[in-house]
């Protein structure tokens, strides 16, 4: 009896009612298809959200947004003339004063010369003293001669002085003359001897003094690019340095918003270390060039994909108060006010309270 029951029950698993029973529960391939609708479905609301945080779209009519990275201008400190690195005096990150001594190179050969020049000097002096001395004698004897001729000449129509004598005197004083004309030159070229060793003297100075490497300009070490004892080549560089009072941002912003913006026109830095305080900047250039798309390309469905470069300059006189941040490549955000008669959001408002020792670094405020 337990037999036919259990086989009634197989039975009853193949019966039409049970199989529609079964069928009730979905397939494998339908689950997979509603997690692929709902990846869908979150792709495009993550493009959505995209989209609209990267179009600006919070900002208020009359502004633009775009994101870039904080650029400074960059200078070199390189050395003039070839030679060997003696020392170099700071690290990157250290922040130099115009004019401030920053590396020195080796100028024992050069000091060598110059004593060399300086005895050179001394040697054409006292040359020109002895040449002065000829000169002065050379003088004196052309004077005499000149006597001598001119009694000679006198005498000749008394027969006191015979003719061949009076040639001979004129002979001796034309000689004279001569030897006094050679005697000045070569005074003359002892003292252009002397402005030549000066000379040299002056260009071997000048190249010791060039060779002490000073900062142009109140700048932060970027690149230390030399070592004490290298050998450079005429123009070696030893330091990169970022300009503090020369610092901007890039941003592109579409044909649409640039056509509108004047240079000059108030605009805002937003840095990414330092969101709570946008920093005042101003529109510099606006690029005659578009960017990322041909420049043959004219037609108006592709005129709305065209993007021009926008450089955002931080004015100079508020540079100090952001000196520590200025670091190139540090990203951040640009915003450019295209209509004159729109408020700022106050997002974008600039705090004129900013603390002194707001991003002052913290080993300098311990007390170890």
């Amino acid at each position: 009896m337990p037999e036919r029951n259990a086989a009634a029950g197989t039975r009853d698993l193949s019966k039409p009612g049970s199989v529609q029973q079964n069928a009730a529960s979905p397939p494998p391939h339908s689950n997979r298809r509603k997690w692929m609708i709902i990846a869908g479905v979150l792709l495009v609301a993550g493009v959505a959200a995209a989209w609209i945080l990267f179009s600006g779209s919070k900002l208020p009519p009359g502004f633009a947004g775009g994101n870039g990275r904080l650029e400074a201008n960059q200078v070199y400190v390189a050395t003039k003339y070839a030679g060997r690195v003696l020392e170099v005096l700071f690290n990157e990150g250290d922040t130099v004063d115009a004019g401030q001594v920053v590396a020195r190179m080796d100028t024992s050969a050069l000091e060598a010369q110059l004593r060399q020049s300086l005895a050179q000097i001394t040697e054409a002096e006292d040359a020109r003293k002895v040449a002065l001395a000829q000169v002065d004698v050379k003088q004196a004897d052309y004077n005499f001669a000149a006597k001598q001729y001119s009694r000679s000449r006198q005498l000749v129509p008394t027969g006191a002085v015979s003719g061949q004598e009076a040639e001979v005197d004129q002979a001796r004083m034309l000689a004279s003359r001569a030897e006094l004309v050679g005697a000045q030159a070569d005074a003359t070229r002892t003292s252009a001897s002397i402005d030549a060793a000066k000379a040299t003297a002056d260009r071997l100075r000048a190249e010791i003094k060039d060779a002490v490497l000073v900062s142009p300009i109140r700048a932060r070490i970027e690149t230390r690019l030399a070592e004490p004892g290298e050998v450079l080549a005429q123009g070696g560089r030893v330091f990169s340095l970022n300009d503090l009072s020369d610092v901007y941002m890039y941003v592109f912003l579409p044909e649409s918003v640039t056509g509108k913006v004047p240079v000059g026109s108030e605009a805002r830095i937003v840095l990414d270390a330092a969101k709570q305080h946008p920093i005042r900047a101003y529109v510099a250039f606006v690029s005659p060039m578009a960017q990322f798309t041909p420049k043959s390309v004219e037609t108006a469905e592709e005129r709305h994909n065209l993007t021009f470069r926008v450089k955002l300059q931080i004015p100079k006189e508020r540079l100090r108060q952001y000196e520590a941040l200025v670091k190139s490549g540090l990203p951040g955000m640009g915003y450019v006010r295209y209509d004159q008669q729109a408020a700022w959001p106050k997002g974008l408002q600039v705090n004129p309270n900013i603390p002194k020792n707001l991003w002052e670094p913290t080993g300098a405020r311990s007390s170890n």
